[in-house]
């Protein structure tokens, strides 16, 4: 049987100041009737600024994401808009997943509006389900991407420097998760008609180098934009890269070691304050142990996190106490036959991913100290 490859990305991705006011003339191609999932903390914003354009022909419903993108909060939405034309995603990742999700359910279009850029939620074709106690449950593949992505740098500019960090660390693995899966040609996260996953593709690859390089080169820089509310030509790459590139480059080149941690991470109570991407870059610095990556590299990517407010070690993200049962817990559900560790091109055992762990943190320790940190 010939090996398949692919990539998949949104039909649209829009870069725009005040997107959100032109949220109507964007789903007029889909419908005239538009429901609405929002966190809460825009809602007030939503009805300001986008819900004017609806009028004569065109409705809208706004309902409030409950904060889990569960299986229970999914089939609520999907009840909701029944009688709806299409869908609109606008918040964070889980409420993001959350619209997807409702609209894979309902076959009907799903318009995205990240308000942070903070994971690769708005632009893929997969929905991270959690179960409601936020322990990791599930990808959920759906049928195919947003149909658009509306990035309103203006909403961009004025989120808090701690999210905007965490997209820059979620981004920082996309290269290098999507170099192992290529270098072993495992599979990525697009799934084909057939209900196996794809193969990455050169284009694939290209794209998530690019997202490392554009954060390599802007992220710092785009830092200060966001401190100071600002919208610059640094913080717009940034965006490209931190909510499509680094997307559009994990779903089509894979995902690795460092998703894989995280999401073993999630077993962790001392951590679910901690953000997507903050895990994910502690996953990766591993993931760079794991592979015996030179110093020169791993110092690279250790300097971007600290130019941009990354926590660099398990401390920094929450943890009290190290407890080696629980982190033998963590490396033995970042080795689950159904999550992307095995993408890694040697084998890899929860014994590795310990060490690798412990390892990594007294390094970080070690790069704090040595940095004045």
């Amino acid at each position: 049987m010939s090996i398949t490859k692919g990539i998949a990305s949104p039909a649209k991705f829009l870069v725009q100041a005040d997107a959100l006011v032109d949220l109507s003339v964007h789903g007029k191609a889909y419908g005239a009737k538009a429901y609405l999932i929002c966190d809460q903390f825009i809602v007030g914003r939503v009805h300001e600024k986008a819900m004017p354009g609806f009028t004569n022909e065109q409705v809208a419903e706004v309902a409030v994401f409950a904060g889990q993108c569960s299986d229970s909060e999914i089939n609520k939405h999907v009840e909701a808009a029944r009688g709806f034309d299409y869908l609109v995603g606008i918040g964070g990742g889980k409420t993001l997943d959350t619209a997807k999700a409702a609209a894979h359910f309902l076959g009907k279009p799903v318009l995205i509006l990240p308000t942070l850029a903070s994971t690769d939620a708005p632009c893929t074709a997969i929905s991270v389900i959690y179960n409601d106690d936020d322990t990791f449950n599930r990808y959920l593949f759906l049928a195919k991407n947003p149909d658009v992505v509306l990035a309103d740098t203006r909403i961009m500019a004025e989120q808090p420097p701690r999210f905007f960090a965490a997209g820059v660390g979620d981004g920082l693995a996309t290269y290098f998760e999507a170099r192992a899966c290529y270098a072993a040609q495992r599979d990525n996260l697009i799934l084909g008609n057939d209900g196996k996953m794809l193969k990455p593709t050169l284009v694939g690859f290209a794209i998530a180098k690019t997202c490392y390089e554009t954060i390599k080169k802007y992220s710092a820089q785009a830092a200060f934009a966001v401190r100071s509310k600002s919208i610059t030509a640094a913080l717009e790459n940034t965006i490209e890269a931190t909510i499509y590139m680094s997307a559009v480059g994990a779903e089509s080149g894979g995902c690795a070691a460092a998703h894989a941690i995280h999401n073993g991470m999630t077993f962790v109570h001392d951590l679910h304050g901690a953000q997507h991407g903050e895990k994910v870059v502690f996953g990766l610095f591993t993931q760079l142990v794991m592979e015996a990556a030179p110093m020169e590299e791993i110092e690279e990517v250790v300097d971007i996190a600290i130019a941009v407010g990354l926590p660099l070690t398990l401390s920094d993200l929450g943890l009290k106490h190290f407890k080696e049962s629980e982190w033998r817990q963590v490396a033995q559900a970042a080795c689950d036959v159904n999550d992307t560790m095995h993408n890694m091109p040697f084998t890899v055992t929860p014994e590795l991913v310990y060490d690798a762990i412990v390892a990594t943190d007294a390094m970080m320790q070690s790069f704090k100290q040595k940095k004045g940190l």
